[in-house]
């Protein structure tokens, strides 16, 4: 199925074919075909649905990361830090991730299709902040942040146990959620941009003081609610 599904010319690897499949948007005769292993018949006939790359506009704002940085997520274990619906896990997996430990404080977010995904672990009603390596040993390649309504500086530091050797985080920065209410306009918008700058200074501090190096800040392709800018920042050790 997979090999068929990468002839078709649809996908630019066999990695992404797989990806494809995994996520329920592979059809074989309209029968949706879940598994790349399944045998199909060279004269059966293959739909895609490919209006939608990843389950959310998150997997977008991550996917513009990944190329600025050129942080290449083939092989890894990561985690998602505010998974939702899995925009962020969907585009670790779709860019070739081995494992995605995927938390969030809610219940019953996370896309049906990455519930199915044997390379996700779910760990919902789950507080980053009260994280331990019961729950995820110390096996992380990779952190990504997602987050809302608490600062990086306070979810940051729960997850830095958890890495395996080398401590790699790409974190999405919320101006609204890192500043003082005084530079917060109604709506939760933060218009200025010597603000949103202040926001992205606060990190790249914390970084410093947690020996952690600023590989570099890309402001987000997508913006967030409200049409307030995002900023990604990757962050090693």
């Amino acid at each position: 199925m997979d090999q068929l599904a990468l002839d078709s010319g649809h996908f630019p690897d066999l990695k992404a074919a797989i990806g494809a499949i995994l996520a329920g948007n592979v059809y074989v005769d309209d029968t949706v075909i879940d598994k790349p292993g399944t045998l199909v018949e060279n004269s059966a006939t293959l739909r895609f649905n490919l209006g939608k790359k990843y389950v959310s506009r998150g997997g977008l704002k991550l996917e513009g990361a990944i190329a600025f940085f050129q942080f290449d997520p083939t092989g890894l274990i990561c985690a998602d830090i505010g998974a939702s619906s899995g925009g962020f896990t969907d585009c670790l997996l779709q860019h070739g991730a081995n494992h995605v430990y995927a938390i969030d404080v809610a219940y019953g977010q996370l896309d049906w299709t990455l519930r199915n995904d044997e390379r996700v672990t779910i760990l919902e009603r789950c507080n980053i902040r009260k994280i331990s390596t019961e729950q995820i040993p110390p096996v992380l390649d990779l952190a990504v942040f997602d987050t809302s309504f608490v600062s990086l500086t306070k979810v940051i530091p729960p997850v830095l146990s958890l890495f395996r050797e080398t401590i790699s985080i790409i974190a999405l920065i919320k101006p609204q959620f890192e500043l003082p209410k005084s530079m917060i306009a109604p709506g939760g918008i933060v218009a200025s941009e010597d603000h949103r700058q202040q926001a992205i200074d606060k990190i790249k501090a914390y970084a410093s003081q947690s020996a952690l190096k600023v590989q570099g800040v890309t402001p987000s392709t997508i913006k967030g609610p409200k049409g307030n800018q995002e900023y990604l920042i990757y962050l090693s050790s």
